[in-house]
C-alpha cells in the first residue's frame, strides 16, 4: 500500500519521541562463548558490539511504558490526553489481552484506545501509519502515541550463532499530533511477501502448534531466522520499495537529508545502502550499541539522533523497516519544529 502525493490539510507530524534501554549491558565476550563464535567475528559480521537485556521483572509493556513516557514529557501533552496508543511488538507481554492496554493502564491513558500491531521489525512504520491515518480522520487537538517495544532475549536460542549475537531489547516512542507549520507525514509504503514468511518466525505457541512437551523439547518455541534469506529479501525488495515511495511523494532521492533503517545488521544494511541512492542522506546506525531491538530499532535511533539535536525543521526524514513477514515499511516526512533535548535520555528508570 503506497500513497501518493497528499494534501496539506490536517497534516500530522512527529511532535517528540522517546526511548528505554534496560540497564544491563551485554557484551559480545559474553554471547560469543555459548554460540562458538569470537568478538572479532561478531563485529566482522554484524558491526555489533553490545546490547541491553531486560531485567527478570520487565516484560515488553515496561519497557513500552517508560519509552511513552518520556516521549510525552517532551511533548508536554499529559497521558489522559491521548486519543490512541499502538504498540508495535512481536514479544508482547503474553498471547492476550494486547500489550498496549497494559501500556496504556501503566501511563494513566484512560482516554486512549490501545492497541498491537504486529508486523515485526517493520512494526513501528505499520504503527505510525496506522496512527497517523486515525489522526488525520479527526477534527479538533488529537494526539496518539506510537511505541515500538520487544524483549527478543526471551524467545532467543542462545546458543544458535545465527541469532543470539544480533538481538538486544529496548522500546523507542513517538508522540504524533495535529502540526500547525504544515510539517508531518508525507507518504507510507507497505509490502508484505508472505510466499516467504517461514525465512523468520517462532514455529509454536500459537495455534497451528500450541504448545505441547514436544514443541518444547523440540525448541520450536525460540525465534528463528534464515540470515541469507533474510539478506536477500532485504536487496531484492528494499530499493525497489524506497524508490517507489520517493516518487509517489514526489520526492528526489537527493532530497532526502537523513535515512534511518531497521537496526538489523550493519554489515547488511552497507551492502544495500548504496542501491537505495539517498547520496545526500546522513545514514543513521546505533546498533553497534544496542544490536538489533526489532520494532524498537527505528524508534530508539531516531530518539537518539533527535535528543542530539541533528534534525532540522524541514528536513526530510526517511524511515525505513523489514523483517518478518516478509515485510517493508518505510515512510518520508518533513521535520516538524520539535522539542529536544542535548543528549539522549536512554537510561534505566531505577536511574532516571
Amino acid at each position: 500500500m503506497t500513497n501518493g502525493p497528499r494534501e496539506t490539510k490536517n497534516p500530522i507530524a512527529v511532535l517528540a519521541t522517546g526511548s528505554y534501554l534496560p540497564e544491563q549491558v551485554v557484551g559480545n565476550d559474553e554471547v560469543a562463548g555459548a554460540t562458538g563464535v569470537t568478538d572479532e567475528w561478531i563485529v566482522r559480521k554484524t558491526g555489533i558490539r553490545e546490547r541491553r537485556r531486560a531485567a527478570p521483572h520487565e516484560a515488553t509493556s515496561d519497557l513500552a511504558a517508560h519509552a511513552g513516557r518520556r516521549a510525552l514529557e517532551q511533548a508536554g501533552i499529559r497521558p489522559h490526553d491521548l486519543s490512541y496508543i499502538v504498540v508495535a511488538t512481536s514479544t508482547p507481554d503474553q498471547p492476550q489481552p494486547a500489550t498496549a492496554a497494559v501500556v496504556q493502564h501503566l501511563l494513566g491513558a484512560v482516554n486512549a484506545a490501545a492497541f498491537d500491531v504486529n508486523s515485526v521489525c517493520s512494526g513501528f512504520v505499520c504503527g505510525l501509519t496506522v496512527t497517523e491515518r486515525l489522526l488525520r480522520a479527526e477534527p479538533g487537538d488529537v494526539h496518539g502515541l506510537v511505541i515500538g517495544a520487544d524483549i527478543y532475549s526471551r524467545i532467543l536460542d542462545h546458543t544458535d550463532r545465527r541469532t543470539a549475537i544480533l538481538f538486544g531489547d529496548g522500546a523507542g516512542a513517538a508522540v504524533l499530533g495535529p502540526s500547525p507549520s504544515g510539517h508531518g507525514l508525507l507518504g507510507t509504503s507497505l509490502l508484505t511477501r508472505g510466499d516467504q514468511h517461514e525465512l523468520i518466525g517462532v514455529p509454536a505457541g500459537g495455534s497451528r502448534r500450541p504448545a505441547s512437551a514436544r514443541t518444547l523439547e523440540e525448541g520450536a518455541h525460540h525465534f528463528r531466522m534464515d540470515g541469507r534469506g533474510v539478506r536477500a529479501f532485504v536487496q531484492e525488495n528494499l530499493p525497489g520499495a524506497v524508490a517507489e515511495l520517493l516518487a509517489r511523494t514526489g520526492l528526489p532521492a537527493g532530497s532526502v537529508d537523513h535515512f534511518v533503517p531497521h537496526q538489523a545488521n550493519a554489515v547488511m544494511i552497507g551492502e544495500v545502502w548504496p542501491a537505495l541512492g539517498l547520496d545526500n542522506a546522513a545514514l543513521h546506525l546505533e546498533l553497534a550499541r544496542y544490536g538489533n531491538t526489532g520494532a524498537a530499532s527505528i524508534a530508539i535511533t531516531l530518539d537518539e539522533i533527535h535528543r542530539r539535536g541533528l534534525l532540522a525543521e524541514d528536513d526530510v526524514v526517511l524511515l525505513s523497516g523489514f523483517g518478518g513477514g516478509m515485510s517493508v515499511g518505510s515512510t518520508v516526512l518533513s521535520w516538524a519544529p520539535t522539542a529536544h533535548a542535548t543528549a539522549p535520555r536512554i537510561l534505566a528508570a531505577a536511574t532516571g
